[in-house]
């Protein structure tokens, strides 16, 4: 932007904001567009742009008798319509004035509802491959309407002048491009052609490409059709199984994959039609795949994310819509009330056919539950029916393995639930040979959803998990072994006190397990709160954690009579050794339950272990 001449506006004179036109075009390129390749996109708004505006001068003008015409021979990127064209004055309004804000402005917007973009801004992105634009347009409105012929160039400079009807005998619109040395990767023929099928695939009105050739070499000569075939779904098909196999083979010529299964979208409010595509494999929870989008045949984006909830990251969408609105760069979608009836309207497609696939379709329903239960969650959740329909069917990680809730509650009427993946790691296997029912509910959604069971099968209890459950479930060993053992499990209570944990003695299967640790998630934050609360008393710190302690639950270690080791251990008379194999064994159940330890407690298993070597090469010499 240049500043005016202060000379010809004295002080308090209002003054006009001068354009530095090529500092516009670098804002442009750096924060509006993501490539340069989105001048042909542009260029092809605008001709579509003046073809609707066309139909809606001449509604009786068949649609196949006014198209789009490219040529590309790596000296000149030469666009043609047959739209309606443009005066003089459409000249000075559109291509003239950037930015231009005014009562007759905001009146043309409205009108141009129907319409992609809006001609003037769209035509500076030429300025991101070429030094100078040329407009030939010649206006379909008065039958002896002369041509006009706009120059502009990268400087800010243009001429406009008028031109005899001869200069361009039909109505419509020619833009030609001088490529710059340094955009040839952008205007060569082949890119040209390749840009023009990317963005206009799904365009309604033929649209053609010349490389100059003849045909011969090149990637078309005249006339070879860029959009030879409407959408697929707006094709007819002889049977249903053809129509879903001819959309199955479109997506995966879109995404590179073999859907699942193809859902078709048809929202006739919004005038949307497309595909979603089933992923065939799980992907990582959270992560959303980006849709393509079109709007009015015209690719919008490829990478939009906005048109479908978030837990909906089992399909991949391309849909072509009518109302949704582009954003300023025209590369995604503008989030207002339609944007957002559109998704919630996506999002009831996508639960009809998981409901289609629980009545119907079994095989289909199971090996996409195989791959995407996640997901299925993440909706049940929020979802009354889908957790009326699919829960029993839902995998868990299970003391039984990996099976549905329904079967897991046909074997167990009280279903138990840890909080935590760790907490089913420690119990796991002992739960299980005391005939205890308990899921894992450590992971997202599973202990919320456990929880929902009796919502579906009212015989069924659920509860969470209770170390009090589990301990009383473990036989007391005869008082004359307790008797036998005080000595060792006083001096074991004395070595782990560090710990906060207590020592008890147990039978209980499985033998090979010789010790289990129950120490819950809470239980650790609660000792950990009260360890700084001791550390910080006498402090406005220590006032308000002594306010939050509560009396800190001990840690566990439960010894099994039944292990050899164990009986072994607790039969040793020599103390520092006895302190030693109750450390080691404290060590072995940490680690087992797969939590992460804590400094003191790795600090303890090397020096448990070394001491025992220790002990162990003393006896031997």
């Amino acid at each position: 932007m240049t500043l005016p001449d202060t000379a010809a506006n004295p002080a308090g004179a209002d003054r006009t904001f001068q354009v530095d036109l090529r500092g516009l075009v670098d804002l442009l390129s750096h924060h509006l567009y993501s490539s340069p390749k989105v001048y042909l996109r542009e260029l092809m708004q605008n001709a579509v742009d003046a073809l609707t505006a066309r139909h809606g001068l001449e509604p009786a003008a068949p649609a196949e008798a006014l198209g789009i015409r490219l040529y590309a021979d790596g000296s000149v990127v030469r666009v043609e319509d047959d739209g309606v064209g443009l005066t003089e004055a459409d000249v000075h309004t559109f291509l003239a004035t950037i930015g231009r804000s005014s009562k007759r402005a905001e009146r043309l917007a409205e009108q141009r509802g129907d319409f992609i973009g809006q001609f003037g801004i769209g035509l500076l992105s030429c300025f991101l491959v070429a030094d100078e634009i040329h407009v030939l347009s010649r206006s379909a409105r008065t039958p002896d309407a002369p041509a006009v012929e706009w120059r502009g160039r990268g400087d800010g400079s243009y001429t406009v002048r008028t031109l005899p009807a001869s200069a361009r005998p039909r109505p419509g619109t020619t833009v030609t491009l001088t490529p710059r040395a340094d955009a040839g990767e952008w205007t060569r023929p082949a890119q040209v052609h390749a840009l023009a099928r990317h963005f206009g695939s799904l365009l309604r009105h033929p649209v053609t490409f010349d490389d100059g050739t003849g045909g011969s070499g090149g990637p078309g000569g005249p006339g070879a059709s860029v959009n030879p075939e409407p959408a697929p779904w707006a094709r007819t098909y002889p049977t249903p199984g053809a129509r879903s196999r001819a959309l199955a083979a479109y997506g995966e010529e879109v995404f590179g994959f073999t859907p699942l299964d193809t859902i078709e979208l048809d929202l006739p409010a919004v005038g949307l039609k497309g595909i979603a595509c089933v992923l065939p494999e799980a992907v990582p929870a959270g992560r959303r795949h980006g849709h393509r989008v079109h709007v009015k045949g015209m690719l919008l984006s490829e990478q939009a994310e906005e048109i479908l909830p978030e837990w909906a990251f089992f399909v991949r969408c391309v849909v072509d819509a009518e109302s949704l609105r582009p954003t300023a760069s025209r590369e995604s979608l503008y989030e207002d009330d339609t944007l957002a009836a559109v998704r919630d309207a996506l999002a009831e497609r996508l639960r009809a056919w998981i409901a289609r696939a629980a009545a119907s379709d079994p095989d289909l329903l199971a090996r996409f539950l195989q791959a995407h239960h996640l997901a299925v969650k993440s909706l049940a959740v929020h979802d009354d029916e889908i957790l009326r329909m699919l829960l029993p069917w839902l995998p868990f990680e299970t003391t039984d393995g990996h099976t549905t809730l329904d079967e897991f509650a046909r074997t167990h009427r009280t279903v138990l639930v840890t909080s935590s993946v760790e907490e089913f790691r420690q119990v796991a296997a002992i739960a299980s040979a005391a005939g205890l029912g308990v899921v894992n509910g450590g992971y997202t959604y599973d202990r919320e959803l456990v929880h929902r069971l009796p919502e579906i099968r009212p015989e069924a209890s659920v509860a969470d998990l209770d170390p009090a459950t589990l301990t009383a479930h473990l036989d007391p060993v005869d008082r004359e072994t307790e008797l036998a053992a005080a000595a060792y499990l006083a001096l074991a209570r004395d070595a782990l006190a560090v710990f906060d944990c207590d020592v008890a003695l147990r039978t209980f299967q499985p033998a090979n397990a010789p010790a289990l640790l129950v120490d819950s998630r809470e239980a650790r934050h609660e000792r950990t709160r009260s360890q700084l609360a001791r550390e910080q008393e006498g402090g406005l710190w220590g006032d308000i954690l002594g306010a939050l302690r509560q009396e800190a639950p001990r840690a566990q270690l439960i010894l099994n009579q039944l292990n050899p080791l164990v009986r072994a251990a607790v039969a040793i008379d020599e103390p520092e050794l006895a302190r030693t194999s109750a450390e080691a064994l404290y060590g072995q159940a940490a680690m087992l339950s797969r939590r992460p330890l804590r400094p003191a407690e790795s600090s303890l298993i090397n020096r448990s272990f070394l001491d025992l070597l220790a002990h162990a090469l003393r006896k031997d010499s």
